[in-house]
């Protein structure tokens, strides 16, 4: 539980790379997310290549740290295997969320960069991995060495909680 209390959206990294097993283990707490019907319908793409980060931090006009991270993974969607029509963002939040708990508990920091609904983002971001048609791209999630801290917040507030019914 410390994971989702700790987790903040880290936008600057050190120049390590993040290791194979770290990568393995991020994308293993992926395909742990739940998905409606258990249609699973998620693919990933590993970006290392320091050339396709920066354009990438080129093109989306909200992943200016992916010129620091050493890693992000794309999270895209195969609407083929859609059992229940449109849950496929649900599907692929549960394992974007995933990746970033993951990172969090193996000291790594990362950021939910979102493609999906954003055509003109999503268009250029799946164009540029060559996503194939029929599917989407839903998010980028850069992750690497924390450069920066940030303090644990609580959001709660009584107010949003609601008991029975509004």
């Amino acid at each position: 539980m410390e994971e989702i209390f700790e987790r903040r959206s880290i936008r600057k990294y050190q120049s390590k790379k993040v290791e194979s097993e770290k990568i393995d283990r991020l994308l293993e707490a992926a395909v742990s997310a739940p998905s409606a019907g258990n249609e699973q319908p998620w693919h990933f793409i590993v970006i290392k290549d320091r050339k396709r980060l920066n354009h990438l931090a080129e093109i989306h006009p909200y992943a200016k740290m992916l010129k620091e991270a050493p890693l992000a993974i794309a999270v895209c969607a195969d609407l083929s295997q859609q059992k229940h029509q449109g849950f496929w963002v649900q599907d692929c939040s549960a394992a974007t969320q995933n990746i970033l708990l993951e990172a969090q508990s193996l000291g790594l920091g990362s950021v939910w960069i979102g493609c999906h609904p954003a055509e003109d983002r999503e268009k250029k971001v799946s164009s540029y991995l060559k996503v194939p048609a029929g599917f989407k791209t839903l998010s980028l999630v850069a992750v690497g060495y924390p450069a920066e801290e940030k303090e644990r917040v609580n959001r709660m507030n009584d107010e949003i909680v609601h008991l029975e019914e509004w």
